[in-house]
């Protein structure tokens, strides 16, 4: 055993789950990984539009996406008095 780890990423998605909440991983154009969680509002035309919890709009290209899943809703916040 080598002792590297591999991970499986899995597109577990579809347009079926819009006003899922989602996790999804997309690669940008440097390489690198960004991650987007929110609810899935609507996948058209290649094009998934997530709203953040913040109520900021992602729109993620659905070539760039590597790995994406249903995860459940989110946790209330906590007042901080």
């Amino acid at each position: 055993m080598s002792g590297h780890l591999a991970a499986r990423l899995v597109v577990s998605i579809s347009e079926a789950d819009v006003g899922q909440r989602i996790s999804l991983r997309r690669r940008l154009p440097t390489g690198e990984y960004s991650d987007v969680v929110g609810v899935l509002e609507s996948w058209s035309g290649g094009t998934l539009r997530v709203r953040r919890r913040t109520g900021e709009l992602a729109e993620v290209d659905a070539s760039t996406m590597v790995a994406a899943k249903v995860v459940p809703p989110a946790p209330p916040r906590r007042r901080t008095s």
